[in-house]
């Protein structure tokens, strides 16, 4: 009892230190990034603004979410003039509307909604609105998916990354209490829960479906190694993104599949000292990692141990806080000058880029670190 004591006086001075040095990093990038909308660093610099560039572009949220959640916890008012004035450039993606996809959660959870959550601003409410009328507009009722990307050739394709999104539809229906929004998320789960996770916890990154059965056709390796790996953000998106299915339905379904992925995550993350590979399946070498991975699958633990009983905390907890730790010793830059805080990020596994510092690993990798310690925002 004693040394379990002693650890746990260790990891809250190690997250009071690590929530120190994000607040510091982050007080100095909202003075510089203010509201642009930042994606990759160039020379340790977020140059542009994707508002400007491409304002459909999926990962357009995320600064905003960063932004919010560090107004909620430190009550600094730079964070959410910033966010508002990444909230007020995305209106322009809804002029372009065929140019938005299935991410559209990812948009306008972590800018709007986050918003209406913390402010109840009337007009953030609309815009989530409008959002979650586009995601569900995306379903197909015959296969009962929610259609990925667009264009010709992905008629019939799905992929694991929209239980990230289907908050957005959940939120929806809890807030106008029109079920329409919630029953498209629980058909879309139900079939990515039968057609994307495998039995042993790992997932498909894509499936291609027959659009008028719902069959499914083919499981391409997508931003992973090959066809049957497992890509790690994936197994992420996976274990998050059930788990928060669970959250907003207390289905127990969703709650099994999410631990199922998760045991997958820990024992795969395991192997290489809890700093996650870029596919668990990929060959020895090279070495690819991908802190995003680890930042996102970090958050899912953590959302999975909010809901199992006592006696399993534990493992999710304590997993979630290895990949953390792991990470900031290894992956973490705090130097106050250069952008973004987790490098060794891999947009995919075959991508021409190296490993590089990615908005959401930053995002989620906050999320988390203020998670433990009961300071975040809820924002899907």
């Amino acid at each position: 009892m004693e040394k379990r004591e002693e650890l746990q006086q260790e990891k809250k001075k190690w997250l009071e230190e690590v929530y120190g040095k994000i607040c510091t990093k982050m007080s100095a990038e909202c003075t510089r990034v203010g509201d642009r909308i930042p994606y990759i660093p160039e020379n340790g610099r977020y140059e542009g603004d994707l508002a400007e560039t491409d304002v459909c572009w999926w990962t357009n949220g995320f600064w905003g979410g960063i932004l919010w959640q560090m107004y909620h916890a430190t009550g600094e008012e730079k964070y959410r003039l910033a966010a508002e004035g990444v909230e007020n450039k995305m209106d322009a993606a809804f002029t372009s509307i065929g140019k938005l996809n299935h991410d559209v959660g990812f948009m306008w959870l972590h800018t709007a909604v986050a918003d209406y959550r913390l402010t109840g601003n009337p007009k953030s409410r609309e815009r989530g609105e409008n959002a979650a009328n586009i995601l569900a507009g995306r379903f197909n009722p015959l296969g009962k998916f929610i259609r990925a990307w667009n264009g010709d050739s992905n008629i019939g394709w799905m992929i694991i990354d929209c239980m990230m999104n289907i908050p957005l539809l959940y939120w929806m229906s809890e807030e106008n209490k029109d079920p329409r929004f919630k029953s498209i998320a629980l058909m879309h789960a139900d079939t990515a829960m039968e057609k994307l996770v495998r039995p042993d916890g790992s997932c498909n990154h894509i499936g291609i479906m027959d659009p008028l059965t719902g069959d499914l056709l083919e499981a391409p390796g997508g931003q992973g190694y090959e066809e049957n790996s497992s890509w790690s953000r994936g197994q992420a998106w996976a274990l998050y993104g059930f788990a928060l299915s669970y959250h907003h339905t207390k289905e127990v379904k969703y709650l099994d599949a999410a631990k199922r992925i998760a045991h997958y995550f820990i024992a795969n993350a395991a192997m290489t000292d809890y700093l996650p590979l870029c596919d668990f399946r990929a060959p020895e070498e090279p070495v690819f990692y991908d802190s995003t991975a680890g930042a996102c699958a970090a958050c899912g633990l953590l959302e999975i141990a909010g809901f199992v009983p006592e006696n399993e905390k534990k493992l999710y907890e304590d997993s979630a806080y290895r990949i953390l730790r792991a990470m900031e010793e290894h992956f973490a830059n705090w130097d106050e000058n250069v952008d973004a805080i987790l490098e060794m990020g891999k947009v995919a596994y075959h991508g021409e880029a190296g490993q590089e510092a990615i908005i959401y690993g930053d995002y989620f990798f906050i999320e988390a670190i203020l998670r433990m310690l009961d300071k975040d925002c809820f924002i899907w």
